[in-house]
């Protein structure tokens, strides 16, 4: 090989400003991510510097793998920093712990599985003969459902008011037992905005030797800087009894997608959590979360926008939430034939039928949220849901607030009146007429023909697109069984992307 000349390398040539307006094209087909149009899934500060500062914060962290802190010390540096911030507004104690994860799913994955192998190996789940229990509120995130059923867990949903959104402590107590390995509570539940009993509940599983989790994903980083979190009952690792607790900086810690961060009580408890083999002949593999190789990037915009903020800046950025929470709920409240479901803690917000009123004079919740989208507001239809004890929570149209709602008011509010307005009087979409357009008999599995097929006759085909009113589709997610309608989200949502 030697004396022999070098190859020359072919030069990669490429028209960058061809493909990033292919990309712009294709993002303007999406919702609106900043201005306040979209009450879901996005949380817009309204600081534009913001959003600069993260995106050069990811910008420099593009090429660093966060799977080793100890090759790559600015990732052990910038964790360390933020999970000290988190522990700080969320009562972490000398002994507490946390890690920063993917989002708020992989933090409930994670405390989970970590209260699964604790229960484990406190031998309290022996001789039970069956698999342990997650024992939750109904309203409890989805995320849980995935937890039990990926770490061999029964998701035991307990039955909440359809007034309060939520039940008593007692509700969940009565079902603790040796097959408990974990309870769940929410502070707050994003369906109602409803503060789980967290007080009561964790007491009484500190006294059975049972995990407690507070799921504060999506209040984690705003409860503690409201402007009256000293009248909101105790809620966070401050709790005795509380063991561990998730909270997502992607949601009111105004990050990029996706980081959260899952706090333990204890060092020890933390230490449960990780993954750790020698057992193979490569490097030594030591995970504190569900990934191994991952991206640094977020964790350095939540570190940069903690840094720009402090506790000044996010106590700033609550009020302004806070104070267009009021304005929507004074707003809907305003509105004959709505009402506001339960009583909302934080930045959010679910609105029902008032069935108090004639129904003529009733505004179906989303009727109402159909009509704003076409004034091109995006607001969120949740389906009702049928409890095990029978009691039917109702269909509702959540609200997520952020800083820049407040902006947005002037032409919100009257979009809204103006939306309720225009459906007041029509009344919820008959079940059994949109049942028609389902087969009296199903194949007893749906493959993804058949499934393709029953979507495309209601409407749905064409690349998985979605209806333009979605009150017909809800109150069909709503009708039929749970396995069969979840089937069919899954075809629809594999057929978006399929190639």
């Amino acid at each position: 090989m030697l004396g022999r000349p070098l190859r020359t390398m072919t030069r990669v040539t490429f028209d960058d400003a061809a493909i990033l307006a292919e990309l712009d094209a294709l993002r303007a087909a999406d919702a609106p991510t900043h201005g306040g149009r979209v009450l879901s899934y996005v949380y817009d500060s309204g600081v534009p510097q913001l959003d600069e500062l993260a995106a050069q914060a990811v910008r420099r962290m593009q090429a660093v793998n966060g799977l080793d802190p100890t090759t790559f010390t600015s990732v052990a540096a910038l964790e360390r920093d933020v999970v000290a911030f988190a522990l700080g507004i969320l009562g972490g104690g000398v002994d507490a712990a946390g890690t920063v994860t993917s989002g708020g799913t992989e933090s409930c994955l994670l405390a989970v599985k970590t209260a699964r192998d604790l229960w484990h190996a406190s031998g309290r789940g022996a001789g039970q003969g069956g698999p342990g229990r997650l024992v939750a509120p109904v309203t409890a995130h989805a995320a849980f459902r995935k937890a039990a059923e990926l770490f061999g867990l029964v998701f035991d949903g307990v039955p909440v008011s359809p007034e309060t959104g939520t039940c008593d402590a007692a509700a969940i107590i009565d079902r603790l037992g040796p097959d408990v390995a974990l309870v769940v509570v929410s502070a707050p539940s994003y369906p109602f905005a409803a503060m789980d009993p967290v007080g009561a509940v964790a007491a009484a599983c500190a006294a059975s030797g049972i995990s407690c989790h507070v799921d504060a994903c999506i209040g984690g980083w705003i409860l503690p800087f409201w402007p009256d979190a000293a009248s909101l009952p105790a809620w966070d690792l401050r709790v005795p009894g509380v063991t561990s607790l998730s909270a997502d900086l992607h949601k009111y810690g105004y990050t990029p997608k996706g980081v959260s961060v899952l706090l333990h009580a204890t060092r020890d408890r933390q230490r449960a959590q990780y993954f750790a083999t020698t057992d193979w002949p490569g490097y030594p593999v030591v995970n504190p979360t569900l990934l191994g190789s991952k991206s640094a990037g977020a964790l350095a915009a939540a570190w940069a926008i903690i840094r720009a903020l402090g506790a000044d800046g996010f106590t700033e950025l609550a009020a302004r939430a806070a104070r267009a929470t009021h304005v929507l709920i004074a707003a809907v409240a305003g509105i004959e034939g709505l009402r506001v479901a339960g009583r909302p803690v934080g930045p959010l917000l679910a609105v029902a039928t008032d069935e108090q009123v004639p129904p003529k004079r009733r505004v179906d919740p989303h009727h109402w949220a159909d009509a704003a989208r076409t004034a091109g507001w995006v607001l969120q239809q949740q389906p009702g849901l049928g409890q095990a004890d029978g009691i039917r929570l109702p269909h509702t149209t959540h609200l997520t607030v952020t800083p820049v709602t407040e902006a947005a008011l002037d032409e919100l509010v009257p979009a809204l009146v103006a939306a309720a307005d225009a459906v007041r009087g029509e009344p919820p979409v008959d079940a059994a007429q949109v049942l028609q357009v389902v087969p009296a008999q199903l194949p007893e599995r749906l493959d993804s023909d058949a499934a393709g097929a029953l979507l495309a006759g209601m409407g749905l085909g064409g690349g998985g697109a979605l209806p333009e009113r979605m009150a017909p589709f809800l109150a069909l997610v709503e009708a039929l069984p749970h396995p069969v309608v979840e089937r069919l989200l899954v075809e629809l949502l594999a057929r978006t992307v399929a190639p």
